[in-house]
């Protein structure tokens, strides 16, 4: 029986990659502030628990925390459940060749230093980006946006080579298109650094010391009213019983998952802390997929093989783990996206738990389990594979363990490797890997951002190149891509998914939701359409008179 003490739920969203000091001026000349210290005021602040440090905080690159992100820096659109809506653009319109789009800016928006948020800080800020253009290859709008134009104070024309229907999701995205202080630039560009972190945001960074805490306050000046709460801590502490028992003691009084599926606590410590009344636990409705991701192109490894790729499929028991690992609060998957993610409700092939049924497979496809052998061979080669997971998460480490338990029951010998989750994305770039665990972008991305992904070096191109339709596959992805026709768009995203579910490379787990411990008077609480950030401005306490 698993100790579920020492395994954490994915509690989801806090993230911050270990690294870098800020470069603000006043990130790392002070001494440590003594909140960090003691218990929290808790009518005055909220002091969130993260496994990592906030690291670079520059918008247009890939190393700082994204909740943290989302809180200094805004977009032109927001992604929500009702669709695209306004942000920093208050309106805008559409060329009828789908290739200019016009947006109309808010008046009288400045960034933490007090500069203007106008067009000419949009087209420099964009410009920033796209002369960065290999960091982008993951996202299709950095190929496709051929220039920007200043109309006038308030008004900014993005023109693009071809039609390309997601733009204005991407543009919604925590990063990069969002916008930073031109007077934080250094030379005119972003891509070698930035003097500072001035958004437009609810919130500004004002310390920051490196692996400890970093501090930001309520921007007053926020073109949306002032928030509530005046500070947010982000402090750096070590995931399980170090953060639960710093819950306990109030040092820290919110908690949630980073965008690594990162996990903070587990399940009973959780419902410990609901049941002292202090603390409540809030979710969002099923956000991405965790998943085993096979790399399909590894010819010298049997998970090149495709029989051997559905038999681990089948050897997953994902109720178990569901009822086991996260206490029923994750549902087991079935496929890549769940059913409430647009164009994702797909009728696919069903590969339930049934080792049988992967044996037959193995002995079929020549993999034989020799009488006296614990591996099977095929001409002289071990059934052996490697899978790689976060190490500073208790769950993927877990379930890493039982799937390697459930493998050795039928011949395969399942290596496991925690590493830590940048070392993992590398591997996922590089190639390097057999298995490794990863989850989608979520509910507000997908299908089109972990689908787009597909292509990408960056991502998983290594994942979808070896199967035998990667050829058609990536054609229909490059439609699917520049296609506004629902019934055009829906017939192609059934064909991309039963490509990939059928070649088994990307084998579901369970669906994940944003939870939150949070303290018992807060208020406010809700969820963006996205794993990644969540809306602090709009929380406050309330105060028992």
């Amino acid at each position: 029986m698993l100790n579920k003490r020492f395994i954490s739920l994915a509690l989801l969203l806090a993230i911050a990659l270990a690294g870098c000091s800020s470069n603000n001026s006043n990130s790392n000349n002070r001494s440590e502030n003594s909140d960090t210290k003691k218990a929290v005021n808790q009518t005055q602040e909220l002091v969130y628990a993260t496994a990592k440090d906030i690291n670079d905080m520059n918008p247009h690159l890939y190393q700082g925390s994204m909740p943290a992100q989302g809180m200094v820096y805004e977009s032109l659109v927001e992604n929500t459940a009702e669709g695209i809506k306004p942000l920093l653009a208050e309106s805008w319109e559409i060329s009828e060749d789908g290739k200019t789009y016009t947006f109309h800016l808010r008046k009288n928006v400045t960034f933490h230093d007090g500069a203007p948020f106008n067009a000419q800080a949009v087209k420099k800020n964009i410009d920033a980006v796209q002369n960065n253009a290999t960091k982008h290859t993951w996202i299709e709008l950095s190929s496709k946006l051929a220039a920007t134009k200043v109309i006038d104070e308030h008004t900014v024309q993005l023109v693009l080579s071809e039609p390309y229907y997601p733009t204005l999701l991407e543009l919604s995205m925590t990063r990069p298109y969002v916008f930073l202080s031109p007077n934080d630039f250094r030379y005119g560009q972003t891509k070698d650094g930035v003097n500072g972190y001035d958004g437009t945001g609810p919130y500004k960074l004002t310390e920051h010391k490196t692996d400890q805490y970093a501090i930001f306050e309520a921007n007053e000046n926020y073109w949306r009213g002032a928030p509530r709460i005046k500070r947010i801590t982000a402090k750096v502490l070590p995931t399980g019983e170090t953060t639960y028992l710093a819950l306990q003691k109030g040092e820290v009084n919110f908690a949630f998952t980073d965008d690594r599926g990162t996990d903070s606590i587990d399940v009973e410590a959780m419902n410990t802390l609901a049941d002292s009344g202090k603390y409540q636990i809030v979710r969002s409705e099923p956000m991405n997929t965790k998943m085993i991701v096979a790399n399909s192109s590894r010819s010298e490894s049997p998970i090149a093989d495709k029989a051997v790729r559905e038999a681990i499929w089948y050897s997953i028991d994902r109720v178990t783990i569901s009822k086991e690992l996260f206490n029923g609060q994750e549902s087991p998957a079935e496929s890549l996206f769940s059913s409430n993610v647009h164009y994702a409700n797909v009728n696919l092939k069903k590969r339930e738990y049934n080792l049988e049924e992967a044996k037959k497979l193995l002995d079929d496809a020549g993999w034989i389990l020799n009488k006296g052998d614990e591996i099977r061979k095929r001409d002289n080669h071990e059934l052996t594979i490697s899978l790689y997971y976060d190490v500073n998460s208790s769950s993927q480490k877990a379930e890493a363990e039982m799937l390697q338990n459930t493998l050795t029951n039928i011949g395969i010998h399942l290596e496991l490797f925690g590493e830590e989750s940048t070392s993992v994305a590398n591997r996922r770039a590089t190639g390097e890997y057999d298995l490794l665990l990863n989850q989608t972008w979520g509910l507000a991305y997908d299908p089109k951002s972990t689908i787009a992904s597909f292509t990408s070096q960056a991502a998983y191109y290594h994942t979808t190149s070896g199967i035998t339709k990667a050829e058609e596959l990536y054609k229909k992805i490059d439609e699917v891509m520049i296609t506004s026709n629902e019934e055009t768009l829906r017939s192609l995203y059934k064909d991309i998914l039963t490509i990939v579910h059928n070649e088994a490379v990307f084998i579901p787990i369970t669906n994940g939701s944003v939870t939150i411990v949070a303290p018992s008077n807060l208020k406010g609480i809700s969820f963006k359409h996205t794993q990644f950030e969540l809306p602090f401005e709009k929380m406050y306490f309330e105060l028992n008179e």
